[in-house]
């Protein structure tokens, strides 16, 4: 028997993609945020979150379809955003909520503070 070739791309399911859940407040609720499919990678959720783009992250979930695995994956982000803000980024309150409750490490982020005698 003849087998045909498949006509779901592998290609651009076999990589990890990542999903965020967010709070929508009270009355909206949670919901996995919709995206595009190149916007689904790990370097690119932790940029939207730097810049805002989720507002109430809740939790971030990491899946593979063709390895047949998926897993939580909020603690690592939370890592990742800590390890990025250590320095000088400015976080909203709601993104440092959520990588004080889960990061794995202790977060602290710098403070700048104006030298004195500086111009």
């Amino acid at each position: 028997m003849r087998s045909s070739p498949s006509i779901v791309p592998t290609d651009r399911l076999d990589r990890d993609i990542y999903l965020v859940l967010e709070d929508f407040g009270a009355r909206a609720g949670c919901a996995w945020r919709e995206t595009d499919e190149q916007d689904t990678d790990r370097e690119t959720i932790i940029r939207h979150m730097l810049s805002g783009q989720y507002s109430y992250p809740v939790r971030i979930v990491i899946f593979n379809a063709i390895e047949g695995y998926a897993r939580d994956a909020t603690s690592e982000i939370a890592d990742d955003l800590a390890d990025v803000v250590a320095g000088d980024a400015e976080i909203t309150p709601a993104l440092q909520a959520f990588i004080e409750a889960n990061a794995t490490r202790p977060f602290t982020q710098q403070l700048m503070l104006p030298l004195r005698g500086a111009a």
